[in-house]
């Protein structure tokens, strides 16, 4: 017989344990969070000794709002959260015991960033068209290719990786997936400067990169499946992120409009309505999504969230720089800078409008994410697909 989930009394009864034991005001963040983590009180959901407790997932909010209100330091999630979002649902998921205990402590404590190593210059739609090989030799693999749009590489220490193993197969076969260590030699990480001048992105070469094998994450050929794990789990954390009212990009618009009415027209008053509800509406969805996942993994939805999240933001970014009219063309900054995280809400207008363009890339793009929806939601047909059943190395390229 299983054990009893602890419930929100005997969590309460953890976090002050931890906070007498460990006082945020005189301990050091670092030994704060480590010492959370061992307590259980990471994610709550998670199994006991790797962040967590066996308990209810809806209960995770309960520890976070008891450790803040005493000031107790966070982990810096939007620095860190391609690990947390989407590598350790996936370590969790495949990873053997010692690979749990080896990533998933220093990860969420935030001393290991992660990025992730997916898309190439070829395969970014089409993700499963991927080229990077990975040949096998002995305990190890040696791998070369080129990934792109890479988020965070610059301060990464370990990546999530999939490439071809096997390019005898179709294309959604003959994948595997690893963790690489970005410190290796033969991986080199270039900058891509984008239209907000920041270089947020990189390119990342990798040239005979040796990868052990017991650094790889479910079995050898499997790693599409192991990969939709990671990319359900992404879409979730893009889209369904927990916001205030008039939290993210609705937030400065409707400020602004309350702050400067001379700025105010007929027009723009109501496209500002529509958007406000839509952003409410998709704020409360995400509320509903995240309660789903306390029951299990997470689906096709998470999709259809990414997809409003990216929607919303470009039109109400456009209509923030409408509302501003002569101000709106104005940017503030062009400098070259490489940062450790993108700043909606910190930054000026024009920098959200920019940088919002991205929102229907990244995370899988809109058309893609569409698809999704259409399938595996609605149920509608599939679209025809020719090069379902031909060998990866027979397909045009």
């Amino acid at each position: 017989m299983s054990e009893p989930q602890p419930g929100a009394d005997e969590l309460l009864a953890r976090a002050r344990e931890l906070l007498a034991a460990h006082p945020p005001a005189t301990t050091e963040a670092v030994d704060f969070l480590k010492a959370r983590f061992d307590a259980g009180l990471a994610w709550v959901h998670y199994p006991v000794g790797l962040g967590g407790l066996g308990a209810p997932r809806s209960l995770q909010p309960v520890v976070d709002a008891e450790l803040a209100a005493a000031g107790a330091p966070d982990n810096d999630p939007r620095r860190i959260g391609i690990g947390l979002g989407m590598a350790a649902p996936t370590v969790l998921k495949y990873g053997t015991d010692e690979q749990k205990r080896r990533f998933l402590r220093p990860l969420w404590v935030g001393e290991e960033v992660w990025c992730q190593l997916f898309s190439e210059p070829g395969a970014g739609s089409d993700l499963a068209a991927l080229g990077t090989r990975a040949v096998r030799d002995g305990d190890h693999w040696v791998v070369t290719g080129q990934k792109v749009w890479t988020s965070s590489a610059h301060l990464a220490r370990w990546a999530i990786l999939i490439a071809r193993t096997d390019p005898d197969l179709p294309k959604h076969q003959g994948i595997t997936y690893f963790i690489c260590d970005m410190t290796d030699p033969g991986v080199e990480v270039r900058p891509l400067r984008q239209i907000t001048g920041e270089a947020e992105f990189n390119e990342v070469f990798l040239t005979d990169v040796r990868i052990p094998d017991a650094h790889r994450l479910g079995e050898v050929g499997d790693g599409w499946r192991v990969a939709q794990t990671t990319l359900m789990n992404e879409r979730v954390s893009i889209g369904g992120m927990r916001l205030p009212r008039e939290g993210g990009m609705i937030g400065p618009v409707a400020r602004t409009w309350r702050e400067r009415p001379e700025l105010r027209t007929h027009d723009l008053h109501q496209r500002l309505l529509t958007l406000w509800v839509e952003a409410e509406v998709a704020r409360l969805t995400g509320e509903r999504l995240r309660q789903q996942l306390v029951a299990g993994q997470p689906g096709p939805e998470g999709s259809g969230m990414k997809l409003a999240f990216a929607r919303l933001n470009q039109e109400i970014s456009g209509l923030e720089v409408e509302l501003l009219g002569q101000e709106g063309l104005l940017y503030s900054d062009w400098t070259m800078r490489r940062p450790e995280l993108v700043d909606f809400t910190g930054r000026d207008a024009g920098y959200r409008y920019l940088r919002s363009k991205g929102n229907s890339i990244e995370g899988g793009t809109s058309e893609v994410l569409l698809n999704i929806v259409a399938e595996r939601v609605l149920g509608l047909p599939a679209e025809p697909r020719n090069d379902k059943d031909v060998a990866w190395k027979d397909l045009a390229r």
